[in-house]
């Protein structure tokens, strides 16, 4: 049996979820039962369909819950962080543990709210023990990752974390030397900062983090974007 390079596997995976993008996008209303009008899926709802109970990798074998994404579908600004840990498995939803109350405050103070913008991780089933996630589990979600970043389409990607920010601009580059300026990804800009979980054990590093949403802040008042706060 010839093996299947997992390269070309996920490039079939990214191909098939532009195709059912581009297919959802050009139809009409569906037809519900009774011939009534159904509403038509979003780009969201169709790449959450296509995700399925997803078994593309081991960390199906221990998760709870498929951490999906939450926010605006449309929002001009996403966060990205590294994976969902044990209250975000429980829960199914990113960033709902104490990180997720830090980075909460984060957006506020910035003028925006959990609701206005989106945020999800790298990959959505919980790395056992909190590790990071490892290459292939990584793979595994990207085709998803880049179809959630291409239906939303956001000006600015906030990268929480190493991890995050090594998945979207391809480096292992510590987070360091990443942050504190922009970062293009296909006319994408992305500013890796620390990540909540980690400014929880170095409190200290807040004001670095602070000083990069700042940047962030003044780059979408430059592009036009009103926070929900003006």
């Amino acid at each position: 049996m010839t093996a299947v390079d997992p390269v070309d596997e996920l490039h079939e995976l990214t191909r098939a979820l532009r195709r059912n993008l581009a297919r959802h996008a050009g139809r009409g209303a569906w037809a519900a039962p009774g011939g009534r009008p159904a509403k038509q899926p979003t780009k969201l709802e169709v790449i959450r369909a296509e995700l399925g109970e997803c078994t593309r990798c081991k960390l199906h074998e221990t998760r709870k819950s498929i951490v999906f994404g939450v926010g605006d579908p449309d929002a001009p600004l996403m966060f990205v962080g590294e994976g969902p840990g044990e209250q975000e498995d429980k829960r199914g939803e990113p960033f709902v543990g104490p990180a997720g109350e830090l980075l909460d405050k984060m957006i506020e103070a910035m003028g925006w709210t959990r609701e206005s913008v989106y945020i999800n991780n790298i990959v959505m089933c919980r790395p056992p023990g909190n590790r990071n996630p490892q290459p292939d589990e990584v793979g595994a979600c990207t085709p998803f990752l880049e179809a959630r970043i291409g239906a939303i389409a956001p000006r600015i990607i906030v990268a929480l974390g190493r991890p995050a920010a090594n998945t979207l601009l391809g480096t292992d580059a510590p987070i360091s030397v990443l942050r504190g300026k922009f970062h293009d990804r296909n006319g994408v800009k992305v500013m890796p900062t620390f990540h909540p979980a980690y400014l929880l054990r170095e409190p200290d590093k807040k004001r670095d983090t602070w000083a990069d949403l700042k940047l962030v802040m003044a780059e979408l008042e430059r592009l036009g974007i009103q926070s929900p706060r003006g």
